[in-house]
């Protein structure tokens, strides 16, 4: 079975976020995918099977599937214009999170994905805790989102990750901040989901957009995550679907003796 690393928003190998995509035939049993994904231990492994004028697509974490993954659509999405459909106007993939496009923006690969706007929520003193710098604001969607009040702090941070794992009803935890030469910077945590941080997360961007758009009165934002290994996503606002835009460049193909 052929497998590709991919990093994902970025231009240059050893930055952005790593993801492996796996093209099929047909689908594997669940059991099968989990375990690929656990042995290849990256945040998302992406298994796609071509179906008339479309793909279907789904996400594994080391721990579990996930119900959307930015960075992996992106690195798959990467894939079938490199290597299998390059003359394609746009690729339609069917999801968890129901339809998700990608399309050729210039030298990006622009994805189409749903807004999943914030929810304030009261601030506890357990998140200042856990992070490890005070917290200005929170919210909850799918993730948690504090608010921190500068970059420095974002990109300071070291989290108690045992702490992390205790907040309930998320997947992870965003930390973000207004940038200094981008809009807005911010970080990701999800220890429960077996990501201690994930390097780049295209997903959480799909509730950075909304709350920073409707902060920055401006649709159309760039932002940076400042994990080790880093990355760019060029973002826009569009009420109920957001626009990440990145670039992506092929690391790895091999052979799974699956």
């Amino acid at each position: 079975m052929n497998y590709y690393i991919v990093d994902a928003f970025t231009s240059q190998l050893f930055k952005g976020n790593q993801a492996g995509v796996c093209p099929l035939d047909e689908w594997l049993p669940d059991e099968l995918m989990q375990s690929i994904a656990s042995e290849n231990n990256m945040s998302e492994t992406a298994f796609f099977v071509k179906q008339e004028g479309y793909y279907d697509l789904r996400w594994f974490t080391p721990e579990s599937e996930i119900d959307l993954c930015g960075h992996a659509t992106l690195a798959s999405a990467f894939i079938l214009y490199d290597l299998f459909d390059e003359a394609a106007p746009s690729i339609e993939f069917h999801t968890m999170s129901g339809v998700l496009t990608v399309e050729r923006a210039g030298d990006l690969l622009e994805m189409d994905f749903p807004t999943r706007r914030p929810e304030p929520m009261p601030i506890l003193p357990q998140m200042s805790q856990a992070i490890g710098a005070p917290v200005l604001e929170a919210y909850l969607s799918r993730d948690m989102l504090l608010i921190l009040e500068n970059e420095q702090q974002v990109k300071q941070l070291e989290p108690d990750m045992d702490l992390v794992a205790t907040f309930p009803d998320c997947l992870g935890v965003i930390v973000s901040a207004p940038g200094e030469s981008v809009d807005f910077v911010s970080r990701f945590f999800a220890p429960g989901a077996g990501i201690a941080e994930d390097p780049v997360t295209g997903s959480s961007h799909c509730t950075l957009i909304p709350y920073w758009s409707e902060r920055l009165g401006k649709n159309e934002l760039i932002a940076q995550q400042l994990s080790k290994r880093g990355g760019t996503l060029y973002c826009k606002y569009c009420n109920d679907r957001v626009k990440i835009a990145g670039k992506a460049t092929l690391y790895l193909t091999g052979t799974l003796h699956i």
